[in-house]
């Protein structure tokens, strides 16, 4: 996402909150075998053999992505006992390559009301084979294969999240969102970390105190502000080459919250000086032409969104009193109110994200002195509040359109959390300092992936 309201001007006191929004905790998305009774989604086991540790990793990796996905219902046996046997003579699920078949006991996961089970094993030739087994169908749905044997490179761990994303395909006809990053600012530096909760890393230069980082939409690049002593200047950071540049245009003033267009190629951010705060766009690849798309008079612009399809910007606008969410064309016309509100009842809106589909707009709104996660229908208009407890705010979609991840001081210290805004299942997702501003990535490929 782009940022929400600039945070160094208005900062929020952090607050400890009494309870969490009323939804079921994490954990209760995973069932104890024998006793589990299947519902709506559908049961899978994950097949845990003692075959080493990179079989062992793998499997650990690929259970906890398939229940973060919020697709299943993980059925853990306890105790982790082993469900099959390992037989020399082949069988319709041979391993192939040397390596012993596997006797699947479709019966006896089918007791345990597993629908889908998953088995890991390492092949003859070092690869991971993973294998998804419809188990009412008695049949294979699907076989992947691993590459790789350090289960701590990142690399290694995203085809893992690949083949995780795969599986949830092979059932839902969509992918998961495994296979991707976000990116935040915590304690003056920009980091990233995995959909996990693994693999966090510093993105941003040593010297740079970073401030509203976004996505490239094809996950090769982010974009961040780097603060300085009289503004900030816009700096683009390649994860491919390692490259960092800074925006021509942004050498001078308070320059922050920028964000991609859908195809990468132009930046759109806020500038403020002594009339106001505006949008700009820029164009990155050919690196020229400055647009100033709003004008402030003496009122505050900032915060844009891109649509999926590249046509419209929402963004925040201080014009009405109140900051709250607006929409205008790519160019800057057609500029009107976007999320409706009450004068006098409703909050300030900050921080607006179009979902990876379009059909819906997240952000945060100010209820009763604390900021909450609000979804507004695009078409209809129509806004349903997502959040209750403590201070919620800073919100960005997954690519797959279902999990939100947010801002959130329910635990005392502003931490990302997931939701599924689906059944409003929810986890923490980071334990470090005060986290601000988070984007998530699209699904990430091996070519941009480091």
């Amino acid at each position: 996402m782009s940022g929400g309201w600039l945070a160094l001007a208005l900062p929020l006191a952090g607050q400890t909150a009494a309870a969490q929004d009323t939804v079921p905790p994490v954990e209760q998305g995973v069932r104890i075998g024998i006793t589990y009774t299947p519902g709506v989604r559908p049961g899978l086991l994950v097949l845990r053999a003692e075959a080493g540790a990179l079989v062992d990793s793998v499997q650990v990796i690929l259970q906890r992505d398939l229940d973060y996905s919020d697709h299943f219902e993980i059925i853990v046996l306890p105790g982790g006992e082993r469900l099959y046997a390992t037989l020399h003579a082949p069988t319709d699920s041979g391993g192939g390559n040397g390596t012993p078949a596997r006797f699947v006991n479709y019966p006896l996961y089918a007791t345990l009301g597993a629908d889908f089970a998953v088995d890991v094993e390492q092949t003859g030739d070092g690869t991971i084979a993973v294998s998804l087994y419809d188990v009412r169908g008695e049949s294979v749905r699907r076989r992947l294969t691993i590459a790789g044997d350090d289960p701590a490179a990142r690399a290694f761990r995203m085809s893992v999240h690949r083949a995780a994303d795969e599986i949830v395909r092979a059932v839902t006809a969509e992918p998961g969102f495994a296979a991707s990053s976000l990116v935040f600012v915590s304690d003056r530096r920009a980091y990233r970390v995995d959909a996990d909760g693994a693999g966090l890393t510093v993105v941003s230069q040593p010297a740079d105190t970073a401030f509203s980082v976004d996505w490239d939409p094809s996950g090769r690049r982010v974009v961040y502000t780097a603060l300085y002593e009289r503004g900030g200047r816009v700096v683009l950071h390649d994860f491919v080459d390692g490259g960092y540049r800074v925006l021509q245009p942004t050498l001078t003033a308070l320059n922050y919250t920028p964000t991609f267009s859908p195809d990468g190629e132009l930046v759109v951010f806020a500038r403020s000086d002594a009339e106001g705060t505006d949008l700009y766009r820029y164009n990155v690849r050919r690196d020229c032409c400055l647009q100033r798309l709003t004008v402030g008079r003496f009122s505050d612009n900032l915060s844009p969104t891109f649509s999926p399809d590249g046509r419209q910007i929402a963004f925040v606008s201080t014009r009405a009193g109140l900051p709250q969410i607006y929409v205008m064309a790519a160019d800057g016309t057609g500029q009107e109110l976007f999320a409706p509100f009450d004068y006098g009842e409703t909050g300030a809106s900050y921080a607006p994200e179009w979902s990876p589909d379009g059909t819906r707009l997240v952000f945060h709104r100010d209820v009763a002195g604390s900021p909450q996660v609000f979804i507004m229908e695009t078409r209809s208009r129509v806004v349903k509040q997502l959040t209750s407890a403590g201070r919620n705010e800073d919100p960005t979609w997954a690519p797959d359109g279902r999990h939100i991840a947010f801002v959130s001081s329910r635990t005392g210290t502003r931490q990302l959390w997931v939701i599924d805004v689906e059944t409003g299942r929810i986890r923490q997702l980071t334990r470090i300092g005060n986290t601000r501003l988070p984007s998530w990535s699209p699904r990430l490929t091996d070519e941009f992936e480091r």
